[in-house]
């Protein structure tokens, strides 16, 4: 194993940006290609920066991201945190009672990591499923969760997210919906309502998440709730700060749903010529994807190396040899290994499809090569 354990997840994150930073030092930021999905963004002019004092900055900025945040997320209020994750665990610590549950389906397990841990604080009892025909609220339920696209863009079946959210009203207990690539991806690519316009008592994004924003997080719904989880997020220190709040804004007034659109067109591009030559890839709304399990069964190689060991070395390969950025090498402990080509960034618009489909074939190619050799596949996890 390459990858045992949430200190290795942050220590081969830290060479990625090891050599994120020399290729961009060295080479060229053109050269780079961040097809996360993730890149987000920072859009300030001069006069907005100067703005951004502690105080000043939160008066001038936040009343109007209550409005275009508003319109962009469906609710009544809006909160900016400075991670998603830090909304769904200010949303726990707020409305979770000691031993009592948490219940959450979503389209494809698993959910973010960020829901359990939290859950795991509070001593709360948590249980999360992806059948729907299984999916129950016991009682002594406090909140009901459901996801609107997974890790993995899985997005959730419409009259699913209807029965749920009225599954959960009829007992009176509130519904936290992790939209955090939804909030767009459902409601462009898929024309699903968002996710408070279909009554969700509290919903949460990612504002970097195919958009051009900050990593942050923003938070819509009831009014009421977003008071009383702002407590919770003063107390510990979870909100967002001034150029966060200034780039959510801007990010949002950036949006361009079109942009989905394009990548949602051009996937099948890239889908078929990795055709030619693999077999387990698969598409995505905003672009293609390799599972760490499908990828090991691309290897034909004999080797020792986890499923998710495979996706971690080859998406290092894609980095140092090729520029490319997935979010295997740059993730948070606990993420999906999922390695994914997402077309829906600046980065993907200037890149020749044939192109990086020769890039992703060679690195496959020298991931075969190197399968047979733990010691190298570590040194190319580890290793500037």
């Amino acid at each position: 194993m390459i990858i045992n354990n949430s200190l290795d997840e942050v220590k081969k994150r830290e060479n990625a940006l090891s050599i994120i930073k020399d290729w961009v030092l060295n080479k060229s930021r053109e050269s780079l290609y961040d097809l996360t999905g993730l890149s987000g963004g920072f859009i300030a002019s001069p006069s907005e920066i100067n703005l951004l004092e502690t105080y000043v900055g939160p008066a001038i900025f936040e009343e109007e991201l209550q409005n275009v945040g508003i319109e962009h997320m469906g609710g009544e209020k809006v909160l900016p945190l400075n991670r998603t994750s830090s909304g769904i665990l200010a949303t726990i610590l707020t409305l979770v009672d000691e031993g009592s549950n948490v219940v959450h389906y979503l389209a494809q397990l698993p959910a973010h990591p960020s829901i359990p841990r939290s859950c795991a604080l509070v001593n709360a009892n948590y249980s999360e499923t992806d059948n729907f025909e299984e999916f129950s609220i016991p009682d002594n339920t406090s909140l009901v969760v459901v996801t609107g696209s997974t890790m993995d863009h899985k997005v959730i079946d419409l009259d699913n997210f209807k029965k749920v959210i009225e599954m959960a009203h009829e007992r009176d207990i509130p519904v936290m919906v992790d939209d955090a690539s939804g909030a767009r991806l459902r409601t462009v690519v898929f024309n699903q309502p968002k996710a408070c316009d279909l009554g969700a008592d509290i919903a949460i994004t990612s504002t970097d998440k195919l958009m051009p924003g900050p990593r942050g997080g923003l938070m819509s719904g009831r009014e009421e709730l977003i008071d009383n989880i702002k407590v919770k997020v003063n107390q510990f220190g979870l909100e967002a700060q001034p150029p966060a709040v200034l780039a959510m804004l801007n990010g949002i007034k950036n949006f361009n749903g079109d942009n989905l659109i394009k990548s949602f067109s051009r996937k099948d591009e890239l889908f078929d010529l990795l055709n030619e030559n693999f077999t387990y890839f698969k598409p995505t709304p905003t672009g293609v994807m390799i599972a760490p399990e499908d990828l090991a069964r691309e290897i034909s190689a004999s080797h020792n190396l986890s499923d998710k060991d495979l996706a971690f070395v080859f998406s290092f390969i894609l980095l140092k040899e090729h520029g490319i950025i997935t979010i295997p090498p740059v993730s948070m402990p606990g993420a999906s290994a999922t390695i994914r080509f997402d077309l829906s960034t600046s980065d993907a618009f200037n890149l020749d499809l044939g192109d990086l489909n020769k890039k992703i074939v060679s690195s496959f190619n020298n991931l075969e090569k190197i399968v047979i050799n733990e010691d190298k596949c570590r040194e190319i996890v580890f290793t500037f």
